[in-house]
């Protein structure tokens, strides 16, 4: 299941957000941190993210498994954090949409920390999270995009090949064009 957490979820989550980045890093995923990351700079970088949530700038999507955990420890030190939110599942992932606040780029967005816990990973749930991404991007933007001429890309249809626009030379084309011999 795919949410979109406002800045309150996101506060009362945070420990579970942060192990999941912990998880991610740990385990070399290359996502701006550096192993082993400290649970003090987890903690610094969620608050960041409910302060760009709080004012607009970010929506952050989290999956959580369906199954409600069953890779997710029993009780232990995050129960109390779940209490009447055991039955949503544990998250297993997130994505960011960070949204462009300039009055001139409000067409563009960039996706970012696309997570998936490594107990979960192969099971389709990153490819979800950017399906997600995409349709609340085009509910959240489609018409500031309309306006501006541009499309957004589909997360499952990107072009094969991206038209050339010139042609680049090559030591073979650059000799046989050169008057000096060098």
């Amino acid at each position: 299941m795919i949410e979109l957490l406002s800045a309150e979820d996101v506060t009362r989550h945070r420990a579970a957000l942060s192990a999941l980045l912990r998880d991610a890093v740990d385990s070399g995923a290359s996502i701006g941190f550096l192993p082993p990351l400290a649970e003090a700079e987890a903690d610094a970088y969620w608050r960041g993210v409910v302060a760009a949530v709080r004012e607009g700038s970010c929506l952050l999507l989290v999956a959580r498994d369906a199954e409600g955990g069953a890779d997710a420890p029993e009780g232990g030190a995050d129960a109390p954090e779940r209490g009447a939110d055991a039955t949503e599942g544990e998250i297993v992932g997130t994505a960011q949409l960070l949204l462009a606040t300039r009055p001139n780029a409000l067409h563009r967005a960039e996706v970012a920390k696309v997570i998936v816990h490594t107990k979960v990973r192969r099971r389709g749930i990153g490819h979800a999270l950017m399906l997600a991404v995409e349709e609340r991007w085009c509910s959240t933007r489609a018409r500031a995009t309309r306006q501006s001429g541009s499309t957004p890309r589909s997360a499952t249809g990107w072009p094969a090949r991206f038209p050339r626009t010139r042609r680049v030379p090559t030591a073979r084309s650059i000799r046989a064009r050169s008057t000096t011999g060098c």
